[in-house]
């Protein structure tokens, strides 16, 4: 079963928006064990829009076309599907109501236009999952070179609406089409800490072994900030054995990785933090100069925080380090200062553990360091630690490996209790 990805809309060839559907789908496809050798981004144009699914069609068993179907003029997925399929529109009941209860249940009119919504080619099948007001399709084209001809996915570009509905959907009907009943299952071991390349030559020989034997499979995904992720994927008769198989290869890794290993699937350092704090029923505040509150940010974000952190000062100025935290007078890029940061933070805010950075993001040098020396420190009753390191990138970037670098410091700091 070959699958193409075709993304539908001019701000994506604009750059005003970041077509992240298409890369997310192909995981998808990919951890399904299905092929999806192209991708395509085409604008708001019929005749474009046309001449991308012939060749989509001509090449593949299916497309997945993502985005063009909202109420507006220039969203004309729907017919040019319905020309493909050779069939006109019919305005489908049970949507037109559907979306009619969507306004009425947030008090709100709808808008005519947006009946062209529930406007659907004769002999597609509506996908039940429709979180929004735009409805995904099933749409079969007649055979023209397959005997059983192809098929066409329509989900809308509002990355929620079309997560929910290529996971309940069309993933499952990709594989009943292709004869599929296996059971294909992943597990993501969530690194930091070690470049792909040094990843890659770690895990060599593994990985040789497993391309002769051919299940299950290992792959790299590299994720910026969020470290490097190692998908393991089995294929069995049943989840069971498929589980079995994954439990299998992930202990046959751990020797070789499994220091770099943080958390699993959708685990971010973050939540493995605050998780680690919760379960030893430890609080935590920070204080930040580089990063500027992202570490804040980023602990915030995970639900259930306030169990764990207390919150945060973002100390920029060397006044202000010395005024509120206790820092000495002198250099602010140092390991002496990062740990005067994290004791003052700790006890102004009460906390059980402190934690701080302190560098220099750039574009220039600060204090003869050069751009991308941070020092990162993590403060408890049992005393401080702290680390100078080297981060490559722009002031963006640097500042956002900090805030990933620091939480795993305390990340490594809270599981050696366990030692």
């Amino acid at each position: 079963m070959r699958v193409e990805i075709l993304a539908i809309g001019t701000e994506l060839l604009l750059g005003q928006i970041v077509d992240t559907n298409s890369s997310w789908i192909g995981e998808q496809l990919a951890a399904a064990g299905i092929d999806s050798h192209f991708q395509t981004k085409v604008g708001d144009n019929p005749d474009r829009i046309r001449q991308a699914l012939a060749v989509a069609l001509e090449r593949s068993d299916a497309v997945i076309c993502c985005g063009g179907l909202g109420p507006t003029q220039d969203d004309v997925t729907r017919e040019v599907i319905a020309e493909f399929m050779g069939v006109g529109l019919v305005q489908n009941d049970e949507i037109t109501l559907r979306i009619r209860s969507m306004f009425e249940n947030r008090g709100r009119v709808m808008p005519e236009n947006n009946l062209k919504q529930a406007l659907i080619p004769v002999g597609a099948e509506p996908i039940p999952q429709q979180p929004g007001t735009a409805p995904g399709l099933i749409c079969p084209i007649p055979p023209v070179d397959r005997p059983e001809g192809s098929v066409i996915y329509a989900v809308p570009g509002v990355p929620y609406e079309m997560k929910e509905m290529v996971n309940g959907t069309v993933i499952p009907d990709l594989r009943r089409r292709g004869g599929e009943l296996s059971v294909i299952s992943s597990r993501v071991l969530r690194t930091w800490g070690i470049s792909e390349s040094a990843l890659a030559e770690l895990l060599s020989e593994r990985i040789s072994r497993l391309d002769e034997a051919g299940n299950p499979t290992l792959a790299f995904l590299a994720s910026g900030v969020e470290g490097l992720k190692v998908r393991i994927t089995a294929k069995a008769a049943n989840e069971a054995e498929a589980e079995v198989m994954l439990d299998s290869e992930q202990a046959a890794l751990w020797p070789t990785i499994g220091h770099l290993v943080f958390g699993f699937d959708d685990d971010n350092m973050e939540t493995i933090v605050i998780r680690e704090l919760v379960n030893r029923e430890l609080t935590l505040a920070v204080a930040e100069s580089v990063t500027g509150g992202y570490v804040a940010g980023r602990l915030c974000a995970v639900p259930g925080a306030s169990q764990a952190f207390l919150g945060g000062v973002v100390a920029y100025q060397a006044e202000v380090k010395q005024r509120l935290l206790g820092v000495r007078d002198g250099p602010i890029v140092t390991e002496e200062a990062a740990v005067a940061m994290a004791e003052g933070v700790r006890e102004v805010m009460g906390a059980d553990i402190g934690l701080a950075t302190t560098g220099v993001a750039g574009p220039a040098e600060a204090e003869g360091k050069p751009v991308g020396t941070v020092c990162l420190a993590v403060a408890s009753a049992d005393g401080a630690i702290a680390t100078t390191i080297r981060l490559p990138g722009d002031r963006e970037r640097i500042r956002q490996f900090s805030t990933i670098s620091l939480l795993d410091v305390l990340r490594r700091v809270l599981v050696g209790q366990d030692d």
